[in-house]
């Protein structure tokens, strides 16, 4: 009988394991691991967390695509972002009281931020940063945020600039790769001490002629760097320009707002020179200057949902000063409002230049009481002295369509003013309609050795552009780059 009971047991037993087996669900467990040692022993007061090992660090910032129909967002805020490093300067001993110096503290935030991948270099909010003239150089881990959420500034002025620094710039980022400068934030330029220096004369109040910057240093520049990102900040009041790219290939930047007065000399909102594979787009710029400048060596250039005004327009230019050879090429200005400026879309060469301005194409531009709406100006000088010369920078394949609003009567909207020798070829103009602001139809367009087609009436009539192609394109295409 006992043995009975001993198999009937063993077998209630192993039904209810097979029952069991049958319906076991695997189960997920999770095993704390030892916490990392910072890798960087100056930054050990931030307590940074980095990702998990599983986890893919967060994409660095990718280069700009030639002309994409929507912008993407590069930068996703770092703050919401699990991965990479935040380095926040008042750990590092900023201060953020408007008057310390907080430049060794960028430096060592900074330096550490530039060792490790997707590492972040944060100014908080709710303070204010003043920091001398500075190169952030690289090379650096990709994906490196430098993110401005207070406010960021230079010292006050020319007679609080310490004279060791650079007067020529302030913030220098170099040598970088897939870098972005992000933020809620402002930079402050404390331009306004440096605008009446007495240097170089400006238009001041009332059409006087007031004085204006000497080594007035731009606000930020990029040198030699790639797959760079700007977007989100509020940037103002520079001494002289307010961004500059140089040498740099693929950039985007978007979002931003750009300003400083009307009557500020030389502060143009973004300037670009040797530099490629770049996106404008979405930002607010009025300033003293050109909205946005394009140098030589610039191309596949696209700008896109760009507001300026007050100030000089879109140009490109100048050129071939010193009887230098200038190369611009595939630039595209659309969706662009251009307001109470002095010049709204201009090419301005000087003469003795070479090399050639090709493949422009401006469409849909609003204007609204607009100086010289359309200009090429292969006579641009800035003294009386400059002499006549019989090489020039080539102009050819210009694109201008459904450009329309008001213009300023001071002058004519449309304005053409070839070289002697070397023509402006292939114009094109189509659904140009532009009206006066105030006063009388200014109907006498100028052109000078300008060849191109009128594929629609154009307001006003360009009757003086010629047809065709002139005799001596041949020798014209020597130009080229």
């Amino acid at each position: 009988m006992k043995i009975v009971q001993e198999v009937v047991l063993i077998w209630m037993v192993l039904a209810l394991f097979l029952q069991n087996a049958s319906n076991v669900e695997g189960r997920y467990h999770f095993h704390k691991g030892q916490k990392k040692k910072n890798p960087d022993k100056g930054s050990s007061s931030t307590s940074p967390v980095p990702p998990p090992e599983s986890q893919d660090p967060a994409p660095p910032s990718p280069a700009y695509s030639p002309a994409p129909t929507v912008p993407s967002d590069p930068t996703p805020d770092p703050s919401r972002s699990s991965s990479g490093f935040v380095y926040d300067v008042t750990a590092f001993g900023a201060v953020g009281d408007g008057s310390a110096d907080d430049t060794p503290a960028f430096m060592a935030a900074w330096k550490a931020a530039c060792m490790v991948e997707s590492g972040v270099v944060l100014a908080p909010s709710g303070y204010t940063f003043t920091i001398t003239s500075t190169i952030f150089s690289g090379p650096c881990k990709p994906g490196l945020v430098f993110q401005v959420d207070g406010v960021l500034m230079p010292p006050n002025g020319p007679d609080c600039w310490p004279k060791a620094d650079s007067k020529k710039q302030w913030l220098v980022f170099y040598r970088l790769d897939s870098m972005t400068l992000t933020g809620k934030g402002t930079i402050e330029g404390n331009g306004e001490p440096w605008w009446d220096l007495p240097c170089k004369p400006h238009r001041g109040p009332n059409g006087q002629t007031a004085r204006g910057p000497c080594d007035s240093p731009a606000l930020i520049r990029f040198f030699m760097s790639s797959n760079l990102a700007v977007n989100g900040l509020r940037i103002q009041n520079s001494p002289q320009f307010h961004m500059k790219f140089d040498g740099c290939e693929g950039v985007l930047i978007e979002k931003l707002s750009i300003s400083s007065p009307k009557l500020s000399p030389n502060t143009d909102g973004i300037h670009i020179e040797n530099t490629k594979s770049v996106g404008i787009y979405n930002s607010m710029i009025s300033n003293g200057d050109d909205c946005i400048s394009i140098g030589t060596g610039c191309s596949d250039v696209n700008i896109d949902g760009v507001t300026c005004g007050p100030s000089h327009g879109i140009s490109i230019g100048s050129l071939g000063v010193h009887n230098s050879q200038a190369c611009v090429s595939n630039i595209s200005v659309r969706n662009v409002i251009i307001r109470e400026s002095d010049n709204g879309l201009r090419i301005k060469t000087w003469q003795g230049g070479s090399g050639s301005v090709t493949g422009i194409s401006f469409e849909n531009i609003q204007m609204e009481n607009v100086r010289n709406c359309i200009i090429v100006d292969q006579y641009y000088c800035l003294s009386k002295e400059c002499r006549n010369e019989t090489s020039a920078v080539y102009v050819t394949d210009l694109s201008f369509r459904n450009i329309k609003g008001t213009y300023n009567v001071i002058s004519p909207p449309i304005h053409f003013a070839c070289s002697d020798t070397v023509p402006c070829t292939n114009i094109t103009m189509s659904e140009v309609e532009l009206l006066p602001h105030e006063g009388e139809l200014v109907d006498d367009p100028f052109c000078w050795n300008a060849y191109g087609v009128q594929e629609t009436l154009t307001i006003p009539p360009i009757d003086c552009l010629q047809d065709g192609m002139p005799q001596t394109v041949a020798e014209s295409s020597a130009y080229g780059c």
